[in-house]
């Protein structure tokens, strides 16, 4: 890793020129990560899934994957996690599954006379919710507390969640059978919808060549930084700077997926906030400590896709969130520098 100083003494002051380092340090964090994941082809073609969930992470969000079985979004959460040394844990959704078997439960012990909490997974950094539609609505509820306020309540008693806490779940687009949609309340919770889909005919055979290899890679990862600098790493974004013509440009962009035709319901005001926090995000890990609007542009569709309810008339004719997310862009004028 290369550390640059920088002396803008007469420039600038000190707080910029430590965001300045913070940038570079970022960069490098983000280098080594992609160079240990997509460079030494343990994740094939997926660099911009891997960016994006680096990034809903240092927002402190969520993330919903949507991909069909075998796209390597459980290997993404995985080797994610063990490069930042933070704590990995998997809940395979079934709709016998309660609401105790992921936040935990008091169990009677024998030997100290009294009830002693067992954890449930949701105790983790990291936790992969894997096809998250095949809970029940009561079981899909439990979440939403950690979620949000990122505690959970057992027997009255209040735990608050180790920092820092994602919820990555999975959910496969062509199954209806046997699945609960989650609500519209429900999807506001996370920060982004990552659709992850087939590599291309010269990845597929790098995976086919080196199934044995990538599974041993992700199994020997080791975390390239500590678990006090991630927390660092969050703290930081915050500082990044966005420019105030940004902010009413974002704004333009919830407020046109409300006015547009196609639309039924559109994004709402916490789709603002996890838009700038997201663009604020892409632009940490693109070593700047200030947005621009390309940054705004990179993230709006994993942000606001999964918050837009297209009219059903509209839908049965091929129209779809991601395409109302594109035509809002074209019709909103970018601000100039």
């Amino acid at each position: 890793m290369v550390i640059l100083f920088v002396f803008l003494d007469n420039l600038f002051s000190l707080d910029y020129s430590i965001i300045i380092v913070w940038c570079f340090f970022a960069m490098a964090i983000f280098d080594v990560v992609k160079k240990e994941l997509i460079d030494r082809e343990v994740l094939i073609e997926k660099e911009n899934e891997l960016k994006l969930v680096t990034s809903a992470l240092l927002s402190r969000g969520h993330v919903l994957m949507e991909g069909v079985p075998g796209v390597a979004k459980t290997y993404t959460s995985k080797a994610l996690a063990k490069l930042l040394g933070l704590s990995f844990k998997r809940v395979q959704m079934t709709p016998d599954l309660l609401p105790s078997d992921i936040i935990g439960y008091y169990v009677y012990d024998q030997r100290s006379g009294g009830f002693v909490l067992r954890k449930g997974p949701i105790f983790t950094n990291i936790l992969l919710v894997d096809e998250i539609n095949r809970a029940s609505p009561r079981t899909q509820s439990a979440l939403l507390e950690a979620m949000q306020e990122r505690q959970v309540t057992i027997e009255g008693e209040l735990y608050k969640l180790e920092e820092p806490f994602m919820v990555i779940a999975t959910q496969n687009p062509v199954e209806m059978e046997g699945v609960f949609p989650l609500p519209e309340a429900q999807l506001d919770r996370f920060l982004i919808k990552v659709v992850t889909g087939y590599t291309s005919t010269k990845g597929l055979v790098k995976i086919m060549k080196n199934a044995d290899e990538i599974e041993e890679a992700i199994e020997s990862l080791k975390p390239v930084i500590a678990h006090d600098e991630v927390l660092e790493e969050i703290r930081k974004v915050r500082y990044v700077r966005i420019d105030e013509s940004l902010y009413s440009y974002i704004a333009s962009i919830v407020e046109e997926t409300r006015r547009h035709a196609a639309v039924r319901l559109g994004a709402s005001p916490r789709a603002a906030i996890a838009l700038v926090k997201m663009a604020k995000a892409w632009a940490y890990t693109s070593s700047r400590d200030y947005v621009i609007p390309d940054d705004v542009k990179a993230v709006a569709q994993p942000v606001l896709m999964h918050r837009i309810i297209v009219k059903p008339e509209l839908e049965l004719q091929g129209v779809t969130p991601d395409k109302v997310v594109e035509d809002v862009l074209s019709r909103i004028p970018v601000p100039k520098p």
